[in-house]
This record gives C-alpha cells, sequence and structure tokens, in this order.
C-alpha cells in the first residue's frame, strides 16, 4: 500500500512503509527526457542529468555530494531515458533524512559552475563514444531508428557528439527552469518510514519551489508501412541484429497480454527463440526479446548475436518464430508465462529502490499507482486467445524492421526475408 499527498505547490509526494526492510529508498521523477527536447538540444536532459553531482548549494563539490551518500554505505545514480529523468539513493534508514537532503539539494540547488559544466561536457562525450563502441549498443540505436525515424523517439537519448558541443549553458539552465518544476516532478520514498515525516521534509525544502507549464512532449508520428532494414558495417566477429515491431502504450487494454506475449516468446532460456535458435539450430549464443510501453507507443525488439555466415538462417529463424505466434498458444505455455511474470514483479517489491521508482515513475507518467495485485489481476484475466488476438494485431510483416551491425554491405537480400 501507499500514501500519496499533493502540496501546495502541486509536487506529488508517495510513501510505501516498508518496516521489515533496513533500507530507505528515495526517488525523484522528472518529466525531462528525450521526447521534450527539440533537435538543435538533443541530449541537453541526459547532459543535465550529469550535472548536479558536480556540486550544489550545500554540497558544493562532486566529492562531498558522493561522499554525502557513499560514506554511510549507500549508492546514488541517475538516469535518462525519453520521458523522464530519476535520480535515486538507497540509505540505511538511520541515514535517510541527510539522502532526502541531498537528493532534493542536486534537484534544487545545483551549482552549475561553468567550469564544471565544460569540464562535464567531455565525459558526456566520453559516455557517447564508450556507447558506440559496443556492436549490441549500436543496433540497439539503430532499431529505434527505423522503428520511429526523424523523432525523437528515434533518436539517441543521448544526443550527438554534435548536439551536445552546441548546448550552451543557458540553454541548461531555461530548460531546467521549464522542465524541474514541482507540478513536472514526484518524489517517492520506500522503507522503514512514516509519510507524514518524508511530507514534512520535502514540504519543508521545496516551499519557494514555484509551479510554471513544462515543455511539450512530442507526440510519435509513424512513417511507411514496408519492412526496413539498416545495416551499420564493422569489422566485427559477430552479426548483432535486432528485429523490431511497433507495440503498445502504457495504458493500452492488450499491454498485459502483450506482456505475456513477449515471454512466450522470448523472455528466459525456455522461451520459443532460446530453445529453437540456441537450443535446436545452435544459431546464437544469446537471443531473447523484450517489450517497451511508452505514454503513446511502445515496441516489441528481438536481438541476437550470430556468426556473420548464419545472419540470413538467424534472422528467418525469429521471423517464423513471430509468424508461429499468430498459430496457438499452449495452456501451458500461457500459465508459465503468467507464473514467471507474476514471480518476477513481486520477487522486484522486496527491494525499496525497486518499489520507489515502480511508484514515482507510474505516478509522473499516469497519474496514478497500480499496485503489484492490480498488475497480477491484469495478468491474471488474460486467456489464450488474448495473446493470439494481440499477436495477429501487433505482429505482421509489414511493421517489421531489422537493424545489423556487423560485416555487411546491404541488407537487400536480408530485406526478402521480412516476409511470413
Amino acid at each position: 500500500m501507499y500514501q500519496r499527498t499533493v502540496l501546495d505547490n502541486q509536487l506529488r509526494v508517495i510513501t510505501t512503509s516498508m518496516p521489515y526492510t533496513p533500507s530507505v529508498s528515495v526517488v525523484i521523477s522528472v518529466g525531462a527526457g528525450s521526447r521534450y527536447e527539440p533537435d538543435q538540444l538533443a541530449g541537453i536532459s541526459h547532459f543535465l542529468e550529469h550535472l548536479p553531482f558536480k556540486g550544489t548549494k550545500n554540497w558544493p563539490t562532486a566529492r562531498e555530494v558522493s561522499e554525502a551518500i557513499e560514506g554511510v554505505g549507500g549508492i546514488m545514480n541517475a538516469s535518462t531515458d525519453r520521458e523522464m529523468t530519476v535520480f535515486w539513493c538507497k540509505v540505511a534508514q538511520l541515514h535517510f533524512r541527510q539522502s532526502m537532503a541531498v537528493v532534493l539539494d542536486m534537484v534544487l540547488n545545483p551549482l552549475l559552475d561553468p567550469v564544471e559544466v565544460e569540464k562535464e561536457r567531455e565525459v558526456v562525450q566520453e559516455e557517447l563514444r564508450m556507447t558506440n563502441d559496443y556492436p549490441s549498443n549500436r543496433a540497439d540505436l539503430l532499431i529505434d531508428e527505423v522503428l520511429w525515424p526523424g523523432q525523437p523517439m528515434g533518436r539517441d537519448v543521448g544526443g550527438t557528439p554534435e548536439s551536445v558541443n552546441g548546448i550552451s549553458l543557458n540553454s541548461i539552465r531555461e530548460y531546467m527552469d521549464r522542465q524541474y518544476s514541482p507540478n513536472n516532478t514526484v518524489i517517492s520514498v520506500a522503507g522503514n518510514v512514516e509519510h507524514d515525516e518524508v511530507v514534512s521534509i520535502v514540504e519543508k525544502s521545496t516551499r519557494h519551489w514555484l509551479p510554471q507549464p513544462p515543455l511539450p512532449w512530442q507526440p510519435v508520428v509513424n512513417g511507411t508501412h514496408d519492412p526496413v532494414v539498416r545495416v551499420e558495417q564493422r569489422r566485427t566477429d559477430q552479426s548483432h541484429l535486432c528485429l523490431g515491431l511497433q507495440g503498445l502504450s502504457l495504458t493500452d487494454p492488450d499491454r498485459y497480454a502483450f506482456a505475456l506475449l513477449n515471454v512466450v516468446l522470448g523472455d528466459g532460456m525456455s522461451s520459443r527463440l532460446f530453445l529453437s535458435l540456441r537450443e535446436q539450430q545452435a544459431l546464437a549464443y544469446e537471443v531473447h526479446s523484450s517489450v517497451s510501453n511508452f505514454r503513446d507507443c511502445g515496441s516489441l525488439i528481438v536481438y541476437c548475436g550470430v556468426e556473420p555466415r548464419k545472419t540470413r538462417d538467424a534472422v528467418h529463424a525469429v521471423v517464423q518464430e513471430l509468424k508461429l505466434m499468430h498459430e496457438e498458444i499452449s495452456p501451458r505455455e500461457l500459465s508459465k508465462a503468467k507464473e514467471y511474470t507474476k514471480g518476477r514483479l513481486l520477487l522486484r517489491m522486496e527491494d525499496s529502490q525497486a518499489v520507489a521508482a515502480w511508484m514515482g515513475n507510474q505516478e509522473l507518467l499516469l497519474g496514478r499507482v497500480d499496485t503489484a495485485e492490480d498488475v497480477v489481476k491484469g495478468v491474471e484475466g488474460v486467456s489464450e486467445d488474448d495473446v493470439v488476438r494481440v499477436a495477429r494485431r501487433l505482429l505482421n510483416e509489414d511493421q517489421l524492421r531489422l537493424a545489423v551491425v556487423g560485416p555487411h554491405r546491404g541488407g537487400d537480400s536480408l530485406r526478402r526475408l521480412l516476409r511470413f
């Protein structure tokens, strides 16, 4: 169970009491991500995420910020995706008041010192180079580009080296003033804490934080319906393949059936893809599928890494498994997928950080919090016919996209394989 309070400045505070755990996790979720960014400022949300760690009003150096949490055995981090930026820390219960003060100061009072901003710009550039060095990461980025071409959903959240170089300190301040507002932020806390105490701490720290309208996020525009292949030639020992399809939004009524479809298809060592491509055909060491859900769209991505000469066989095998999802889901497969999904979810709920993130993310994106019990109920209500119906709705050849990173020159021969 959770408790929710909306402060006078429209800041939402959510807590879950977990009296049996010795930890407390604080998560601050802000509506700032790549979907809010114009092209010329691509990567500004991610760049800004880095900067509070460089120093705040009360902890003015990077060392002081990190030592305030790590010095008491805690952990802290942040992340940025398309729809939100999240700052979080997890500490022993006796240190949660200081940890809350630190994370709140990071969001409310980052110094944004010009010298430190320029130093961190180089760090962000190194992060982009590091991502580019991993062929599997490149395949992940390329499949987004072909699923959502020419728009923020298909763009690297980190931006490009050129766009990051062009982001000025003034642009950062203006963007932060718009997006980091109380009406666009959720603070969630989980652990051995009392709701009223958390609200009191937050209220005192944020009493001068005033709401204002954030920038709008950019909806998805779907393009061509023809199969698209994107190949990036590299001298690698493996070909890295991502086959992608359009998925479902966070609120689509079929989202639970879609999640179970993914489990049957490629989530885990007993999934159809794993058994077919690895155990039966020995085409790949790693093969899996995953789903993503956003405000107005989603995706299903199949990834595998194969010996380059086996690329065509692997693509054909994946396409065949997608086609077979149209035909039948056995009661045994569905039962196993349900138990797998429920079990993974309930195991996550042991961790205070996972619980706090669960609450904050849902409240920010949906304006409500579905409990684990709500999700279990939704999963239990899915039938075999529901999964097949969703497969026929979404897993269609005219929606198939393929990204390949490896020693290949073109994609014409691969494009012909994207047929059921």
